[in-house]
């Protein structure tokens, strides 16, 4: 993680030991993300899809805040 003393804005399962490219759903571009934010990532991917907006904003906020350039080109 960029900044090792930012909290995770919940708790998450950490599956990758290193760095993920993570694809843009939309447009196609990607960036390659440290494992803590690739599990923030599919939360809140999740939480999406099943309606969890409270728990999806928490996550894009923390993202926006900690990796803004991933959040611009996966998130935005």
């Amino acid at each position: 993680m960029k900044n090792k003393t930012t909290k995770l804005p919940f708790e998450v399962t950490i599956y990758d030991k290193e760095p993920v490219r993570v694809e843009n759903r939309f447009g196609g571009a990607s960036v390659m993300l440290e494992p803590e934010a690739v599990a923030v990532y599919d939360v809140i991917m999740g939480a999406e899809r099943m309606g969890l907006y409270k728990e999806m904003q928490k996550g894009l906020d923390w993202f926006r805040k900690n990796y803004p350039a991933e959040y611009l080109v996966l998130l935005d």
